[in-house]
């Protein structure tokens, strides 16, 4: 088998509990103070806030500008900043719980001094929050603070849970190990009342390390562009109590290592934090159902790879909506595999889906699509695809040969398939109208989620043409008219991805074809190569159909019962390379 592609569509949903749609905090005093800390009567809530704008999205891909650009977009000032390696990831793991506990940032230390945030964004941050200690963990941390800090105590942490929890005030939780790619979801999962206790094994046992730190380094000179101030090291932290949480945001992050600091602060700041494994809310099902069941009033993304804002904004208003497509998800592709009866209702001679009533035809097109999910490794959907429109041989009341199956008598069809979980597509057949007029006079079932629509050029015919005397075609121009209206339609109604099928078994069927706008977010473009033949003719077509393609479409394949010599089997099928997103059956 070639071409099976697995996708990834994991979440951390991790918050301590809900009210009206966000997370909250029980009410608590501020925690008790330790031996090293001040009294809590003199205890100071860092000043937090949530972000502007509806969406934001915190630029860069490096673990310490994500958590600086956090820091920046929640904090206004913190009485105490945690200060771990952007290369210890296990200093990072031991620092987060007690961060989130405090109700404080977390910031790292650059990796080298080329990495970015180059030093001085650091020692910047620090400066505009005006902590007055820095609680660091591992020596690394530790040195960089005590020559760049600004003369702000430093307080190294120590190693013994007990002894850090008694100069935090943090409760030491339950420990847990997890692996650096868990992280990130364990720390948004971190209860700030009482976090767990977290540990990442260490990748080299060599160096020589604290219990809580990264590998041993020098305290050496200050880093480039930071002047050394003489910070000292200091054994007391002051004491601080948790801000309010902020309860109206969401935070988005990647579940790898690079977020783990910057979770941490959003965790600390009481926001939700919801860790998935893609980058657009609409691949991801349970992500989906989060945001359906929270809809956030702020977001906040960590990192480029979920922008820019405005498509964020688009996506995540879909995912918010619930509404997934059959098979999970909102994203057609690379999600699902589909296989589909083809034909018109009632209508034995223009195909198989024809050939029952809707009850028998669902129950047939379920038992196609079963030949096929032993041999992919993506959800198979059975579908329909519906000849909407009937080229005629007759040029008809509107004189364009083109004969309309009236809403009424598709509507049925359409809901049994929602019904079954199941996938529609509305084909058209124009005659010498153009797509985009007989498409608007289905708008109203291009409104369903589960149905989308395909354009046959076979039977688009210019002035003077009559079928089957000549192949027709369409070119680029009029399909684009149509992915702009479709993708609108679909963005307005906050729907779910939609497929637009392009039928083709000639080059000349689609003129322009590399002119073909297969951009817009809200589609996805595929070409359907439904020639018939041997074996030899089909497989010719379609490696001929692939030469040049435009870039960001799928592929799909019609299998005909009697016109092919002989029939390709489900495994011939999924074996043509690339494998065939949509098979369908006439």
């Amino acid at each position: 088998m070639r071409g099976a592609v697995a996708v990834a569509s994991a979440v951390a949903v991790l918050a301590v509990g809900t009210v009206a749609g966000c997370t909250t905090e029980p009410d608590r005093d501020p925690p008790d103070p330790g031996p090293g800390r001040q009294p809590a009567g003199e205890a100071r809530r860092p000043g937090t806030g949530v972000p502007s704008g509806d969406v934001t999205v915190i630029p860069g891909k490096a673990a310490a500008e994500l958590a600086i650009g956090t820091s920046r977009a929640l904090y206004r000032d913190s009485p105490i900043v945690v200060l771990a390696g952007a290369d210890d990831l296990t200093g990072q793991a031991a620092a987060a719980p007690v961060a989130v506990g405090l109700g404080v940032p977390l910031l790292l230390t650059p990796e080298g001094q080329a990495a970015p945030p180059a030093p001085d964004e650091l020692a910047g941050e620090l400066a505009r929050l005006a902590p007055a200690a820095v609680l660091t963990f591992g020596t690394g941390a530790a040195g960089w603070a005590l020559v760049a800090a600004g003369g702000v105590a430093v307080v190294p942490a120590p190693a013994e849970p007990v002894a850090l929890a008694d100069l935090t005030g943090v409760p030491a939780g339950p420990a847990r190990k997890v692996t650096g790619d868990q992280l990130a979801a364990a720390v948004a999962g971190l209860a700030r009342d009482r976090p767990a206790r977290l540990t990442v094994p260490r990748p080299d046992p060599d160096p020589v390390t604290t219990a809580t730190g990264g590998p041993a380094r020098g305290i050496g000179p200050a880093p480039s562009g930071v002047p050394a101030r003489g910070s000292t090291v200091a054994g007391t932290l002051p004491a601080v109590a948790p801000p309010e949480p902020l309860l109206s945001l969401t935070v988005l992050a990647a579940g790898t290592a690079e977020p783990v600091a910057a979770v941490a602060t959003a965790r600390a700041a009481g926001a939700r934090v919801l860790v998935t494994a893609v980058t657009d809310p609409r691949a991801d099902p349970d992500l989906i159902a989060a945001l359906a069941d929270q809809p956030p009033a702020h977001t906040l993304a960590l990192g480029d790879r979920f922008g820019p804002v405005e498509r964020l904004r688009s996506r995540q208003a879909v995912a918010a909506t619930g509404v997934q497509l059959p098979g999970g998800g909102q994203l057609v592709f690379p999600g699902r595999r589909f296989v589909a009866l083809y034909g018109h209702p009632g209508d034995p001679v223009l195909g198989v889906l024809g050939e029952q009533p809707v009850a028998a035809a669902v129950d047939r097109a379920r038992r196609v699509a079963a030949d096929y999910r032993p041999l992919v490794d993506q959800p198979v959907v059975p579908a329909f695809e519906l000849i909407t429109t009937v080229a005629s041989a007759g040029a008809g009341p509107q004189g364009d040969y083109s004969r309309r199956t009236p809403v009424d008598r598709l509507r049925p069809w359409v809901a049994a398939a929602g019904d079954a979980g199941m996938y529609v597509v509305l084909d058209l057949q124009p005659g010498r109208t153009d797509f985009l007029t007989q498409a608007k006079e289905y708008e109203e079932l291009l409104r369903e989620p589960h149905v989308g629509l395909a354009l046959d050029p076979e039977w688009r015919l210019a002035p003077g043409q009559r079928h089957l005397e000549q192949i027709g075609s369409v070119d680029a121009a009029e399909v684009n008219q149509v992915v702009d209206w479709l993708a609108d339609l679909t963005a307005e109604h906050r729907l779910p991805q939609k497929l637009l099928v392009l039928h083709q078994f000639t080059v000349h069927m689609i003129t322009d074809r590399n002119r073909l706008d297969t951009g817009r977010d809200e589609l996805a473009m595929l070409i359907h190569v439904d020639g018939f033949g041997t074996p030899g003719q089909k497989l010719n077509t379609w490696n001929t159909l692939h030469r040049n393609a435009p870039p960001g479409v799928w592929w799909g394949w019609k299998n005909f019962y009697d016109e092919d010599q002989p029939t390709f089997s489900p495994a011939r099928t999924v074996d043509i390379d690339p494998t065939p997103r949509f098979v369908s059956y006439q």
